[in-house]
């Protein structure tokens, strides 16, 4: 069980949150003149990594607000909640 820093609300229980994909992936600016494969590849490809990633939360019982959160995906242990439009945090994979 997770206990997820809300940056609104504060530490809660992880049932409270939905969970949103990756972060800090940037729609196409003009998406209209995607063919199918670039689109297909904004939509569905994202990173899988074995460590650190940053992903996208949502206080579904709570606030209902987004966020970001900096992650260990082998440990789950969060390393840093920030809001959505902050600066990603300045993390290396190594620094736990």
């Amino acid at each position: 069980m997770l206990l997820i820093e809300c940056p609104w609300c504060g530490p809660r229980d992880e049932q409270e949150f939905g969970y949103g994909g990756e972060a800090h992936i940037a729609r196409p600016a003009k998406s209209a003149a995607l063919d199918d494969a670039a689109w297909a590849d904004y939509l569905f490809h994202r990173t899988n990594p074995k460590g650190l990633h940053f992903e996208r939360w949502w206080h579904a019982r709570g606030c209902r607000r987004w966020f970001n959160v900096a992650r260990d995906t082998v440990s789950h242990e969060i390393l840093a909640v920030y809001r959505i439009g902050e600066a990603r945090p300045d993390i290396a994979d190594g620094d736990r």
